[in-house]
Parts: structure tokens; C-alpha cells; sequence
């Protein structure tokens, strides 16, 4: 079973590509943009949710 550590680590490493593919299709493909938009939130919940402070991280800011 993956450590606390392990799964901080791999949605850190999973919202920052998302937040990559997000920003450039944001005005461009908006239902894309939506469906990613979920995840986003989703990963942001459950990092917050173990103690991740978000604020460096988060690049969308909405």
C-alpha cells in the first residue's frame, strides 16, 4: 500500500501536468477544458484534504 507521502507526491505530480494542459485549451476547447476542470477540483480536494498547502501550486486560481 502506497505511503501518505507517495500519493502527495503522485497528485502533485498529476494536478501539475492537468493545470499544463488546462491553461492553453482554457478559451480554446471549453467542454475539454470542463472535463478537466473536474479532476482539477477532485485532486485539489484530497491534497487539501491530507494538509497540502495549495497556494504555490494552484495555477488556475479560479
Amino acid at each position: 500500500m502506497p505511503s501518505q507521502a507517495d500519493i502527495v507526491k503522485d497528485y502533485v505530480t498529476e494536478l501539475s501536468r492537468l493545470q499544463d494542459w488546462m491553461i492553453p485549451i482554457k478559451d480554446k476547447v471549453p467542454e475539454v477544458y470542463e472535463s478537466m476542470y473536474k479532476r482539477y477540483v477532485e485532486l485539489k480536494v484530497v491534497l487539501s484534504s491530507m494538509g497540502v498547502n495549495l497556494t504555490e501550486l494552484d495555477r488556475i486560481k479560479e
